[in-house]
């Protein structure tokens, strides 16, 4: 059995609630639900955390991006009703930039259930017009000073095959446009990574 003392002659620690930060919850389509919704609502008020991440806001079932007779369709729909609620709760976005649109992809490798495309875009130019328009769409919707308090990660843990069929040099390169393009709508909006698994 674990040995627990308490030195009460020491300076007093502040205990963190890391958990207070950002808590995760898979698949951005559940947000829409509203069973999720009142259940996060509620973890919101009982633990106060302060912003949520999901994996595959981008994905097809989001609808944000398809290509309909090579031409390039955006929808904004469903991440206004997501970001809509969470802003509404109190909850500010940790957006998490996946997984590729199939309209943008290189290749067909997926994960997850619903098939999220974890392969580089076939065209730079078109993701990061797709990663622009979002990001001018979300600071005109919200205003610039909201979206600066949100934060912005570039992929989800890269550093992992199930994750990202490209190279480390192509993650690189992926990065260092898509922060460009989102510094270039504001240049306070926040970016940070590159978000790698194992401490890698």
């Amino acid at each position: 059995m674990p040995v627990f003392t308490c030195d009460l002659a020491k300076a007093p620690k502040t205990f963190e609630h890391y958990w207070e930060h950002t808590v995760g919850s898979g698949h951005a389509t559940l947000a829409l639900r509203s069973d999720w919704q009142k259940q996060l609502s509620r973890c919101h008020k009982e633990l106060g955390f302060r912003h949520v991440r999901f994996h595959a806001l981008l994905c097809d079932d989001v609808g944000t991006l398809v290509r309909e007779e090579d031409k390039l369709i955006y929808s904004f729909f469903n991440t206004d009703q997501i970001f809509d609620f969470l802003l509404g709760a109190g909850i500010r976005p940790f957006v998490e930039l996946s997984f590729m649109p199939e309209a943008l992809a290189s290749g067909s490798a997926t994960v997850f259930h619903y098939r999220g495309n974890i392969t580089p875009p076939r065209d730079y130019n078109e993701w990061t017009a797709l990663i622009s328009k979002l990001a001018a769409h979300w600071v005109d919707r919200y205003g610039a000073p909201e979206v600066r308090q949100w934060f912005f990660e570039i992929w989800n843990e890269p550093n992992l095959k199930a994750f990202w069929t490209g190279s480390r040099e192509d993650y690189f390169k992926f990065y260092k446009v898509t922060a460009r393009a989102i510094k270039r709508v504001d240049d306070g909006l926040q970016v940070g990574g590159p978000a790698t698994a194992d401490n890698q």
